[in-house]
């Protein structure tokens, strides 16, 4: 059972692939929130620079992202006499981020945009401010529409992060590409990979599809 010895380092690369995974995914649901209601914000000072970062980063391969937030970014600051070297985790982490923060952004500005206009006209004839009404009336109808939508970005920032093993972080594909140039047993490696890459795949699908069931009650207590 020469696999077994494969599994100690495969799975703390498998930890650092669930931490990744965690910091990038929530972070990229704020950035998304930012971005998505940006976009449909009335001032062009918001609406114009948010629409710039959606477009560059869904725009942009992620890779290409990746390589320039971790070589790229740290010559820029050099010539500008600022240090801009970010840690591997970090450079990793921002890149997921922003990548699954774009994509998402326009997740929430088809929810919003998709909540009927009656009831914006009603929050408008109850002297509801932009932000009441953004709060108390197209929200709590938005986000559980976005959840199906979230959890299936989560799942592809989940497969996304194999990426970063190509800045030397040690995640569950470089922990596995390690073990195969050292025993070049890429069958039982490779199908490791697959398998714990599934495992975590469902057991996050079971985590946001259990978020989406708390949101939806959330949204039946305030509409109660």
């Amino acid at each position: 059972m020469e696999w077994l010895n494969y599994l100690p380092p495969l799975m703390e690369g498998a930890w650092v692939t669930v931490q990744l995974t965690v910091y990038s995914t929530v972070l990229g649901g704020l950035i998304s929130f930012a971005l998505g209601i940006g976009r449909l914000a009335s001032h062009a000072a918001i609406r114009l620079p948010s629409i710039a970062v959606i477009e560059i980063f869904r725009g942009t391969s992620l890779l290409v992202q990746l390589f320039w937030l971790y070589f790229a970014l740290p010559i820029l600051g050099d010539t500008l006499g600022v240090n801009l070297k970010l840690a591997p985790v970090l450079a990793g982490t921002l890149a997921l981020s922003l990548n699954i923060g774009a994509y998402g952004a326009e997740v929430v500005r088809g929810a919003l945009q998709a909540v009927p206009k009656p009831q914006l006209e009603a929050a408008t004839a109850l002297n509801f401010s932009s932000r009441q009404t953004l709060w108390r009336v197209s929200l709590p109808q938005a986000i559980p529409e976005m959840m199906p939508s979230f959890g299936n970005l989560a799942i592809q920032n989940l497969k996304d992060t194999a990426l970063v093993s190509l800045i030397s972080l040690g995640d569950l594909a470089f922990r596995a590409e390690q073990i195969r140039n050292f025993t070049q047993d890429s069958t039982t490696v490779y199908t490791l990979l697959l398998l714990m890459y599934f495992g975590m795949a469902l057991v996050l699908a079971g985590l946001m599809k259990s978020l989406e069931l708390l949101v939806g009650r959330w949204r039946h207590a305030v509409r109660h």
